[in-house]
Parts: C-alpha cells; sequence; structure tokens
C-alpha cells in the first residue's frame, strides 16, 4: 500500500518597507488548501529595501517550512520580481540580493514539491497586514 502523499500548504508572503530604503518587516502565513491558516509569522527587519524585505519573508518562509515539517509548498507573492527571478524569468542583477536568492534556492531544493505563483496585491491582504504590524509595533512599544 503506498503512504499518502503530504498536502500542499499554500504560503502568503510580503515584504513591506516605508520608504526605500526605510523601516521594514515581513509577513508569512502557512495554510491549508481549504483556508484554515496553520501559523502566521511577521518579524521586523530593521532599515532595508522593499525587494530586501520581500527575500526575507521568503526565507522566512522556507525556514517555517523546515521547521514545521511542510515539504509541498504553493509559495503565494505580490513580488514579480521576486518570482521571476526565484523562476529563472529574471537575473538577480543587484549584488544585495544575490546571496539571498542563493539561499532561498538551495532552501528550496530541500522540498518535495513547490510553485511560487506571484498574485494581485489584493490577494496578498493578511501577509501584507502582518508585514506592516511588525513595522509598526517596532515604533510602538
Amino acid at each position: 500500500m503506498k503512504a499518502a502523499r503530504t498536502p500542499v500548504i499554500h504560503v502568503h508572503i510580503d515584504g513591506a518597507a516605508k520608504g526605500n530604503p526605510g523601516p521594514a518587516g515581513l509577513g508569512v502565513v502557512f495554510s491549508t488548501s481549504d483556508g484554515e491558516v496553520l501559523e502566521t509569522v511577521h518579524r521586523y527587519l530593521g532599515e532595508t529595501t522593499n525587494n530586501v524585505a520581500e527575500y526575507q519573508a521568503l526565507l522566512a518562509a522556507l525556514e517555517g517550512a523546515r521547521r514545521l515539517g511542510l515539504k509541498r509548498l504553493r509559495i503565494h507573492t505580490d513580488s514579480q520580481l521576486l518570482q521571476r527571478q526565484i523562476c529563472g524569468q529574471y537575473r538577480v542583477k543587484k549584488p544585495h540580493l544575490l546571496s539571498l536568492y542563493q539561499q532561498a534556492r538551495q532552501w528550496l531544493t530541500g522540498l518535495q514539491e513547490y510553485e511560487i505563483l506571484h498574485i494581485p496585491r489584493e490577494e496578498n491582504a493578511e501577509a501584507d497586514r502582518l508585514a506592516n504590524r511588525a513595522i509598526e509595533e517596532h515604533f510602538c512599544r
């Protein structure tokens, strides 16, 4: 008898920066295919750019997936740049993004299956809210 395949987990990621560069945060939402939220993550990143924050959100998602033992991911991002760089459609031209890109590609190889989808911002509202919450919480202690 075959073992049951592990379910695909949906992961919405977002990075935000107030200014570019500026105070930045990340947000990650792990959920089942029927919408049940398994876990959320938000973290303040300090002063950085939007694109660095987007990559940091992807790395936080991959770190969370590793910790939770998740092997099949469908990653949703509103960053077309990140999606196209990770999928090989765009080259990574900025040196400060290259190490983040390389780390993400390495961690992705540890998964059984993954897909990275570019989605409209309005479909990524919860991850965006979490990224902005991380920034706000840092300044409102």
